[in-house]
């Protein structure tokens, strides 16, 4: 049985370890511990999933609380997927803030699966990695 539970104090390892079950890894910097921790330590919500003690999915988001609320990490275990656990961990996020618009990113073998659970899709996002971009 999937237990769902609000973790403001995650461990980091588990996260970790999560994440790299779910294959978001790939695109984290999980052999950064320092900033692992900083990921975790200012998060504003946090949702588990867990499977007798065991961490199958998260949802980690930053928001305001009133009109944002960005769902920067979802990631479930990838022997848990296609269980309901994701949409579950959306669900519940959304219930920490339900005035704020909730705003995600999909991984790239992720796409698919949004409008499946009826979110909808924008083309029109912009992202800026360095600084140096900037003209």
């Amino acid at each position: 049985m999937i237990t769902y539970a609000i973790e403001k104090d995650l461990d980091v390892e588990e996260f970790k370890s999560v994440l790299i079950r779910s294959t978001l890894g790939e695109r984290r910097p999980v052999d950064d511990h320092e900033r692992m921790t900083r990921m975790v330590r200012n998060a504003d919500i946090i949702v588990t999933a867990r499977d007798n003690g065991l961490l199958v999915g998260v949802s980690r988001a930053i928001s305001d609380h009133a009109f944002c609320n960005y769902l920067s990490d979802l990631a479930v275990d990838v022997k848990y997927q296609k269980a309901g656990i994701g949409k579950e961990l959306i669900r519940r996020t959304k219930l920490e803030t339900p005035d704020a618009k909730l705003i995600l990113l999909a991984a790239p073998d992720a796409r698919e699966y949004y409008p499946k659970i009826n979110m909808n899709k924008f083309d029109y996002c912009f992202i800026l990695d360095d600084i140096h971009q900037l003209k």
